[in-house]
């Protein structure tokens, strides 16, 4: 778990104009995704 790269409340700031808009169901934790998907990119995973 400490391999994990959580971004900082300045970084996520800096790409939300980035995400997609909320159409009525509420949106998963933008933090844990990106985690998830630097986690991904960082390890070769597909």
């Amino acid at each position: 778990m400490s391999r994990l790269f959580w971004p900082t409340e300045e970084q996520v700031e800096q790409i939300t104009p980035f995400f997609p808009k909320s159409r009525g169901v509420d949106r998963a934790d933008d933090r844990k995704v990106l985690s998830g998907i630097i986690y991904v990119i960082k390890n070769g995973l597909q």
